[in-house]
């Protein structure tokens, strides 16, 4: 046994397969049993031996193979495998022959079976109600690595090979892969389904999916066959991402000068799902939250949603699948760029929406995460499988989508296309890496594409750019920003826009060095010693940084910004680096009060959605640091809110446009969080209207959410029946963008104990898995019991989601929430003895930002003359 062990250690714990072999072909017949949730299959797979092995390694997890069923064949000569090893720890397979395999082309044949999990990963079930009763469906989603608990095969991006599937199922079901059916076959209740052979893909974008559906259909110019599929009963909810669906492959088609490259494309609905929707070359699987859009109770932001994931999904279906990352350390080339591209399309289809100001919100959540000493550089190593679920976050996502925004506005759209264009030609059907992308781009440009890039991409964090008046001269310093405040080391080359009085007036130049400066001459500005004479740094955000202005600067900016002189995107950028640099304790909160101060009558969504989210923030802080103050403060914000609020009223107006509706909700959510007692009575004036009638006009979906918060303001456990009759709603709905809604709201109360009933309520059967996390950002006043309750329930947690990545949202929504440093250190203590590789990274980051807020409460504790500026801006008449 111990001889067996030493044989095979060579394999085990190794990143990557060993590349003796690679498959080009795989042939696989999969039976699912939807009653006892187990399937059974068989593969042959077409492989290339490259070099000299008597060993095959490939991956394999949770599946049990036959033994006498693996063999090899080449030449017509059958080599039977005479030991299979599985080894669970690294999902690995391998399998020893007699002799050494001949080099060259061979068939490698077993037959397996596994479990259809309800772990939402590799192949499981999801559950549905058709007539009133529950039934099972079959789902693959194998991103990143779950192919292996489906079929045995070489489970890495780079190991593409073509596929022909072929399924056996019960005769009434719909069964669903990549490719089109080319013939069914019914023997008694099953039907085997045969599909055409997929182009070349990599495992990851292998789908299957068995159940019962309804779709509705449209095609492309060009013949393409589109489908939305959902459950019996929905397929209304199917129509508007499906018309989405059709012109944006006509736009992408158009904008990478090359077509879709399959003949159908299919998106379905999945009730289970955990992530938001996963890019299944062909079949395209989404939560139903973000593919279903329904008129009457659907919110405007729903729809904005639903059209940005349908535009990231098939943007995928040429930078992902066509050309794919060459190993998951390059995920960002996939995820920052679909990202991307999905606000080029969306914004082609509904400019009205001014998506590209709201994407400065996409990439603030980059921003946010990189920050922090313990975020990653966006091109991260990775050794084990077990370590790229919890990359899925927001440097690859958005901070990966701007720096390619920022790259897009330093070449100009016409260069940077133009070379997407060849590098899609150039590496279509097979794998690329990062600095491939940079070449063409740099062939393309004659820019230093690779130098200017790999300081982004390579290192964490990014720069705060300091900028400030001496003499004839605007000096600029880089420093890496840090909320810590810790030292960063950092250094990059920062392509720096600026403009002077008027967007007429700009200057751009790269920043390569710690220090630099720009004679004011040449900034034809008027006067800059004039007083009103404002110069703003990173014109439109466009770059991925912050900037510090002097005091001098910072003074006339916020006057700029009364008299409405920067655009949105520089109102927002001021307000963010302001807000970033506070909480460093770089900038007092008075200060930021004071700027806050300025955006008074401001009725932009981006801007007030971020103003929202501050306040917020700074409301909490202020309840931790100078709780005597708090009434103040709220009165300040809800001043401030007052304006757009009764600008845009309680009543949709006819013809207003999409941001309206949007902003509506979010304002009157904020005055109801502050407590503003005639929303508060409004809202519950609609909510019992809209209880006795679901469609009364008085509660469209965009209040929803601010109602259900209203109520649960006011909710405690000796006066529940708010409670009681938001659950009501949520119990009658089967619309999943309606529950959600509903989870987030609750988690608002502020009554601890019912805070510990809803947060039981989380883990009981009325609510599907993946919608817990949306009620988990309790209230301050129930952070305390969330934390216990999460204490109480950890192992059942960690069994439930420690395989996927939804389990760190559990952790980062509840422990963010504290500012103290005994808490930091409690909650560090009480990991310790519960590490897991697939939670580290979070908690370090979750821990982080308890000691950053404590460290600002602390710095707040000391501001001489914030007291006084709070009573004076609270009660300031304007």
């Amino acid at each position: 046994m111990e001889e067996q062990k030493q044989k095979f250690s060579q394999f085990k714990g190794q990143p990557r397969l060993p590349n003796f072999a690679i498959p080009n072909r795989y042939d696989l017949k999969l039976k699912p049993d939807l009653t006892a949730c187990k399937f059974t299959g068989a593969v042959d797979i077409s492989v290339d031996i490259v070099s000299v092995t008597k060993f095959l390694v490939l991956n394999a997890a949770e599946l049990s193979v036959s033994p006498d069923s693996v063999n090899f064949t080449s030449n017509n000569k059958v080599v039977e495998a005479f030991d299979v090893e599985m080894c669970e720890k690294d999902e690995i397979m391998v399998l020893e022959f007699e002799e050494n395999l001949p080099l060259g082309v061979g068939v490698l044949s077993m037959d397996f079976e596994g479990t259809l999990n309800d772990k939402m990963k590799g192949f499981y079930r999801s559950t549905y109600d058709h007539n009133e009763e529950k039934k099972n469906m079959a789902v693959t989603q194998f991103e990143p690595a779950d192919a292996r608990r489906c079929f045995p095969c070489w489970d890495e991006p780079a190991c593409k090979a073509t596929f022909k599937i072929t399924l056996e199922v019960p005769a009434e079901l719909i069964a669903l892969s990549n490719m089109p059916v080319i013939e069914e076959k019914i023997s008694g209740n099953l039907k085997t389904v045969y599909y055409q052979e997929s182009p070349i893909m990599s495992t990851y974008l292998v789908a299957v999916v068995v159940g019962l559906f309804d779709y509705v259909e449209d095609h492309t110019p060009d013949g393409i066959t589109v489908r939305v599929y959902c459950q019996i009963g929905k397929v209304n909810q199917g129509k508007f991402a499906l018309d989405v669906a059709v012109k944006t492959l006509g736009l992408y088609k158009e904008y990478f000068a090359l077509p879709y490259s399959l003949p159908k494309l299919d998106m379905i609905a999945i009730p289970d799902f955990a992530a938001g929707a996963m890019e299944n070359y062909g079949l395209v699987t989404y939560r139903e939250t973000v593919l279903l859009y329904d008129d009457k109770h659907s919110a405007a932001a729903n729809k904005q949603r639903v059209a940005t994931v349908v535009a990231h999904e098939l943007a995928h279906q040429w930078f992902g699948n066509l050309v794919t990352m060459e190993w998951w350390t390059h995920l960002w080339l996939n995820e920052g760029f679909a990202t991307w591209v999905s606000y080029l399309a969306t914004d082609r289809l509904f400019p009205e929406w001014q998506i590209w100001t709201q994407f400065l919100m996409e990439s603030n959540e980059g921003l946010r995460l990189d920050e922090l000493a313990e975020s990653h550089p966006i091109e991260v190593d990775i050794n084990h499988a077990r370590e790229i679920d919890e990359i899925f976050d927001a440097i690859s996502y958005t901070k990966g989508a701007a720096v390619i925004q920022m790259l897009h506005s330093y070449l100009g759209p016409e260069c940077f296309q133009r070379a997407l264009v060849s590098y899609i030609k150039r590496y279509a059907c097979s794998n690329a890496k990062t600095e491939d992308l940079w070449s063409v781009l740099q062939e393309e440009s004659g820019e230093p594409v690779k130098r200017l890039m790999n300081s982004w991409t390579k290192q964490k964090g990014y720069p705060v750019v300091s900028v400030r008046i001496k003499g004839q001269n605007l000096e600029f310093e880089q420093t890496q920003f840090l909320l810590s405040a810790s030292r960063g080391d950092g250094q990059w080359i920062v392509p720096v826009t600026l403009c002077c009085c008027s967007y007429d007036a700009r200057k751009n130049f790269l920043l390569q060095t710690a220090s630099g400066s720009l004679d004011l001459k040449e900034l034809s500005c008027a006067s800059v010693s004039n007083v009103s004479s404002w110069i703003k740094v990173n014109v439109d955000q466009t770059g991925f940084y912050r900037v510090k202005y002097d005091e001098d600067l910072s003074a006339r900016l916020r006057l700029a910004i009364e008299r409405k002189c920067l655009s949105t995107s520089d109102k927002y950028g001021v307000l963010d680096d302001y807000y970033a640099l506070s909480m460093a304790c770089q900038q007092s909160l008075t200060s930021l009060l004071t700027l806050a101060s300025a955006y008074r009558g401001e009725c932009d969504y981006t801007v007030l959605s971020n103003l929202i989210s501050i306040s917020y923030k700074v409301s909490r802080i202020v309840a931790d640091a100078a709780p005597e103050l708090l009434d103040n403060v709220k009165l300040f914000f809800i001043n401030l809110f007052q304006y757009p609020a009764e600008t845009l009223g309680w009543d949709p107006k006819q013809g207003e446009g999409h941001l309206d509706a949007m902003l509506r909700g979010e304002v009157l959510t904020a005055l109801a969080s502050f407590g503003h007692e005639t929303t508060l009575n409004e809202a519950n004036r609609r909510f019992h209207i809209f209880l006795d009638d679901r469609n009364t006009p008085v509660l469209p979906p965009d209040l929803r959410r601010t109602v259900y918060v209203a109520i649960m303001q006011n909710v405690s456990k000796s006066n529940r029946s708010g409670y009681d009759s938001v659950l009501r709603v949520y119990r009658e709905t089967d619309l999943s963008q309606e529950k959600t809604r509903i989870l987030g709201s609750i988690a608002s109360c502020r009554d601890p104990e019912i805070i510990h009933e809803f947060l039981n309520f989380l883990l009981s059967s009325e609510v599907r898995s993946q919608d817990v996390v949306f009620g988990l950002s309790v209230s301050r006043d129930g952070r305390e019991t969330a934390w216990n309750w999460l204490k109480e329930n950890w192992d059942y947690i960690n069994k439930t989601y420690g395989s996927g990545f939804l389990i760190v949202r559990f952790i980062s929504a509840i422990v963010s929430q504290f500012s103290s440093y005994e808490k930091a250190e409690e909650v560090e203590q009480y990991f310790a003895s519960r590490m897991e590789p697939y939670i580290a990274r979070t908690l370090k980051q979750s821990i982080e930002r308890v000691h950053i807020d404590a460290k600002w409460v602390q710095s707040i504790q000391k501001e001489k003359h914030l007291a006084n500026a709070v009573k004076e801006l609270a009660h300031r008449k304007y």
